[in-house]
């Protein structure tokens, strides 16, 4: 049981940073419903282990790394979970470098200046792995540093090195894919509303001409 006086030093310290928990955590389950069941389960976990909490420690990367490992807890229950493989760096340039290319190539790139990029990287994170999505999420949404997201995921800096880098290249590969299809529905709505030239052309009059003798 918790005493008293934890529990007012807990609220005190973990309260402030609830929205920015919530975010996180709407960001790793890309739903509305189940992230707040996630908040709930963070916080109710990370109350329970207060005791391990050292003082004078950040609260919210903290409270980060309580709501990270719950969602990996709730997701190996439900038996989504797959490990991050160990990429090969080399590799992973190679390809960046090659979609990056045909981008450029076939327009993409050019249609990916012009797009809203909110509502594509919202469907673009929610398509990452979680492994991957966490640490773009830590890094390039939160603005964490690859030493604090790697407290927060509790692996190597190096493993945060290699993960962000691949999270970024696919991130990169849907949102090449996604501007494809975005300009492909554009010039498809384009046909729909423009006129036909036939239905241009003036109408024949009823009226026939009234002949002459």
């Amino acid at each position: 049981m918790q005493h008293a006086s934890d529990v007012v030093a807990f609220e005190r310290l973990t309260m402030p940073h609830l929205a920015e928990v919530a975010r996180f955590a709407r960001a790793l389950t890309r739903d509305a419903s189940r992230a707040d069941d996630l908040v709930q389960e963070t916080y109710l976990q990370a109350l329970r282990g207060w005791h391990t909490f050292q003082e004078g420690s950040d609260p919210r990367r903290w409270l980060f790394a309580v709501c990270h490992h719950t969602f990996l807890r709730t997701i190996r229950r439900e038996a989504r979970y797959v490990e991050a493989p160990d990429d090969d760096p080399e590799l992973e340039s190679l390809a960046t470098a090659v979609a990056h290319w045909n981008a450029q190539r076939s327009g993409a790139a050019e249609i990916v200046e012009r797009m809203d990029l909110r509502a594509a990287i919202d469907r673009a994170l929610a398509a990452l792995p979680p492994h991957y999505r966490g640490v773009a999420v830590l890094v390039d949404v939160e603005g964490q540093s690859y030493e604090e997201a790697a407290l927060v995921l509790d692996v190597a800096v190096g493993t945060v090195r290699s993960r962000l880098f691949r999270a970024r290249r696919l991130l990169q590969d849907l949102l090449f894919e996604h501007a494809r299809d975005w300009e492909l529905a554009r010039t498809r709505a384009s046909r729909a509303v423009s006129p036909s030239p036939s239905s241009l052309a003036p109408a024949a009059s009823p009226l026939r001409p009234k002949e002459t003798t």
